[in-house]
């Protein structure tokens, strides 16, 4: 697929900013990086990370408040996200470029990159509107470092994980895998618990993403010889659109 520019918005409280330093720094000393022509400063700087162009670029002003309330709604992994982000007072804009490498080597970079400013500054938390993700600094930090150093996809942090429950039965679904050109999957009334379905859903995911494999209509997929999940291809039940229904 055609790559995109990748997008995020690390945000700060009062006068917290990052610096340009102690990212690449950090990008090299951290993850091992290549880091070349920094440009700029610490209000707008460009360069390249392993030779995918990046450009970070300080906005003295908030994320406009109805953009954070209406992800917070969804954001089960940050306790108290709206209180939280509500005293914030800037935020960055990090855009990773699409390169030679392809989507995952971007994301990957995307992810490096964020992590690494969350670490060297006081930044609270990411917001990644596309995919309606509020992310905060030490779950970011955690998952990039445990994933991405062990060879796995961060996959948490690119896809948001709908979670549905009611009495007796419970729900899950993705958003954000259009970005990746893959389409959206539903689980739909699953005897599994909340955690369970946390659990499998990324699995799924970073299989998909990572072989870069299409779910059809009435296949099966499963993780062992035994186990056989029917794919229906239907009307989404909690997204517009046609989803791909896991029968589990």
């Amino acid at each position: 697929m055609e790559n995109k520019i990748l997008l995020s918005m690390p945000m700060f409280k009062e006068d917290d900013k990052y610096s340009i330093k102690a990212l690449t720094e950090d990008l090299q000393n951290h993850w091992n990086l290549m880091v070349s022509d920094v440009e700029g400063d610490d209000k707008v700087a460009t360069m390249k990370v392993n030779n995918q162009m990046v450009a970070i670029s300080l906005m003295q002003a908030a994320i406009p408040s109805e953009d954070i309330e209406s992800t917070a709604k969804y954001s089960y992994l940050w306790n108290n996200v709206a209180a939280e982000c509500r005293e914030h007072t800037s935020h960055a804009i990090i855009s990773v470029f699409p390169g030679e490498s392809g989507i995952l080597e971007q994301y990957k970079i995307y992810t490096m990159l964020n992590a690494s400013l969350l670490r060297t500054s006081k930044a609270i938390g990411v917001y990644k509107g596309i995919q309606t993700l509020l992310l905060p600094r030490g779950l970011y930090i955690d998952f990039a470092d445990f994933l991405l150093q062990e060879g796995m996809y961060p996959v948490q942090l690119w896809v948001y994980v709908g979670l549905v429950s009611d009495e007796e039965k419970n729900s899950a679904y993705t958003y954000g895998m259009k970005e990746f050109g893959k389409s959206e999957m539903e689980i739909i009334d699953s005897e599994l618990n909340l955690n369970e379905l946390f659990e499998f859903l990324p699995s799924i995911i970073s299989y998909v993403i990572g072989y870069d494999v299409t779910l059809k209509n009435n296949e099966t997929i499963g993780f062992t010889e035994e186990q056989k999940i029917q794919i229906t291809e239907s009307k989404g039940a909690f997204l517009e659109g046609n989803t791909l229904k896991l029968a589990l």
